[in-house]
């Protein structure tokens, strides 16, 4: 958190705002990433493209950021590539179970005033509480 910087966050916020309401508005589609990564693993035709468009600018974004002058800060693994790989499991099965990512029911789904989305933005946001306050002060000290 020394790091934070409040105009860097505002802008992002924004762009993911702006990204997620012109994807809506140009070809109706909800900018979750497990949808859309769980959508480009099927063989429905004509579906491919704007999903891989999508993905390749999450990848490229950090990049283009770091040659204008602004590098991503250092991944930190404190606890290792198991839990990672445990957390990344336990992510996406809440996702699925849910319906839904974080940035489809969070930002897309409350935006359209979905009950459904605010019920698991906030089930999401609870969890992440209880989580991050076992793991600091419970198990992680």
């Amino acid at each position: 958190m020394a790091s934070f910087d409040p105009i860097s966050a505002l802008a992002g916020g924004a762009l993911v705002g702006l990204a997620s309401a012109m994807l809506m508005m140009l070809i109706g589609r909800i900018a979750g990433i497990s949808g859309i990564l769980g959508g480009g693993l099927t063989l429905v035709p004509g579906d491919k493209l704007w999903r891989l468009a999508f993905v390749a600018g999450l990848v490229l974004a950090p990049t283009v950021s770091g040659l204008l002058g602004h590098p991503m800060p250092e991944p930190q693994m404190p606890d290792g590539y198991l839990m990672v790989i445990a957390a990344g499991l336990l992510v996406g099965f809440g996702a699925r179970l849910g319906g839904g990512c974080t940035s489809g029911h969070g930002v897309c789904g409350i935006a359209r005033f979905s009950a459904r989305s605010i019920a698991a933005t906030a089930i999401f946001m609870s969890t992440a509480v209880v989580v991050v306050a076992v793991m600091r002060h419970g198990f992680g000290g």
